[in-house]
């Protein structure tokens, strides 16, 4: 007979875990399985791992350019091994904390599951039945068809986090996020870096002007790039790993593949649950996270919404609240901010320039360089700017882009504006601390003007 649950989470990610743990504190039996670590990507080869990295590739930086702040660092050199142990204890430090939370109030299953009825899972050799069943499976990369990748010893985003030896010349196959964070930290490591992009630009969502000065920032650190150019072929000659760009050869001792990620749906025999999946293999959801089938909701990267904890977090909170709480909330109407940890880093929220025009409405924007942030040049980092668009018809902020150094945190104060629906003029008449990067808000607000 199989084990029967009030709520089954399939998948220990930041949706999964919280609800497992919220839904458990109300006094119902809650199982969680799953087949790998727990925390999932964020905790394991995400977030985590690269963000702790980042910051060390960023005291590196610091030293060899010490003389821009009038101080003198000679034979700055960088020890991989101590960077990656440094990691590993920041990742168990926040994985170690789970099975506290969890107890003796649920059910852990190591296994992996799959569906072998309605709301009915088999995990190892366990049989599962669950009144309600959250999916929480996350994403893995997305690894594209090209000549003979499946024979060179290939990077993704997991494995590089295992390196030992930093790479002579790491070659960078896609240009969006993961691709840029992981070519400039490896870049400030000391590899040559070389980031090969199938597209015109870097981040093909966000505004020209904001990717383009992204890659100067980036090309002045070294990080060459390589625009509308498609990869065709790959072969190892020797220790180089050659690829086959746009008609020629570029060659390099690494190669990490950086093309974006796919859904964990494959393995779950979804067919027998009755939950739909769309062409991509992500489950399709309403605005309430419900899945095509009754008493199943989908969290996270597997339900195709944006690819950010933040968000799968944030589906916890929906489904959650509308389960227990008696709220009445939607993905419909939720504000997504996001950055990109580059240096600058990328800080975004709402909508872009380039799709508010595509929306017909009368905009106003704004925008101002990070040097005439007095902050930022009294640090000696003034690259970047910081964006405004504004619907004219209320002066509501639409979208905001902060390229700056702390971009991601000071995005988030215009985030809370457009969350209240108050103007952009209610920031006018604000008291900003002297000297800070929020200050700028003053001179970002005064140059926001009609365009046509």
């Amino acid at each position: 007979m199989p084990s029967t649950y009030d709520a089954i989470v399939i998948g220990s990610g930041q949706g999964g875990n919280p609800l497992a743990v919220a839904i458990a504190g109300q006094g119902a039996k809650v199982a969680l399985i799953e087949s790998d670590l727990l925390g999932g990507t964020c905790v394991n080869t995400g977030c985590t791992p690269t963000k702790t990295m980042v910051a060390s590739a960023q005291v590196a930086h610091y030293a060899r350019n010490a003389a821009r702040w009038g101080v003198r660092a000679s034979e700055v050199s960088v020890d991989l091994p101590a960077i990656l142990k440094r990691k590993d204890e920041v990742v168990e430090k926040s994985r170690s904390g789970w099975p506290k939370k969890f107890d003796k109030k649920v059910d852990v299953y190591h296994e992996r599951a799959r569906f072998i009825g309605m709301r009915k899972i088999q995990a190892g050799e366990h049989a599962l039945e669950g009144e309600r069943i959250f999916i929480d499976t996350g994403a893995a990369p997305t690894i594209p068809r090209i000549e003979g990748l499946e024979s060179v010893p290939y990077l993704t985003n997991v494995s590089l986090l295992e390196l030992k030896d930093l790479p002579e010349h790491l070659i960078v196959l896609g240009g969006g996020y993961i691709g840029l964070e992981f070519g400039q930290m490896f870049r400030r490591f000391g590899s040559a870096v070389t980031v090969i992009q199938s597209g015109a630009h870097i981040l093909p969502r966000e505004d020209e002007d904001v990717t383009s000065e992204l890659q100067k920032c980036l090309e002045a650190e070294g990080v060459r790039f390589e625009l509308n150019a498609r990869a065709t072929k790959v072969e190892q000659a020797g220790k180089q790993i050659r690829l086959t760009v746009s008609g020629r050869v570029i060659s390099g001792s690494h190669l990490l593949v950086a093309t974006g990620r796919s859904p964990r749906t494959k393995d779950l025999d979804l067919g027998k649950s009755g939950v739909e999946v769309n062409e991509r293999g992500y489950i399709v959801v309403n605005d309430r996270l419900e899945t095509s089938a009754a008493g199943i909701w989908a969290l996270g990267d597997v339900n195709g919404g944006p690819a950010f904890t933040h968000i799968s977090y944030n589906d916890y909170q929906i489904v959650y609240g509308n389960l227990y709480e008696g709220k009445n909330l939607s993905t419909r109407t939720r504000l997504v901010p996001y950055a990109v940890f580059t240096d600058p880093a990328l800080g975004r929220v709402g909508v872009s320039e380039k799709e508010a025009r595509t929306e017909g409405r009368k905009l106003k924007i704004g925008k101002v360089p990070m040097t005439w942030v007095a902050r930022a040049i009294e640090r000696a980092e003034t690259a970047g700017f910081m964006k405004l668009i504004v619907d004219a018809a209320n002066d509501r902020i639409l979208g905001a882009a902060i390229l700056a150094s702390e971009g991601g945190e000071l995005v988030q104060i215009l985030s809370t504006l457009m969350l209240a629906e108050r103007p952009y003029t209610l920031l006018k008449g604000a008291i900003y601390i002297h000297p800070t990067l929020a200050e700028g808000f003053f001179a970002l607000m005064d140059s926001v003007k009609p365009v046509d």
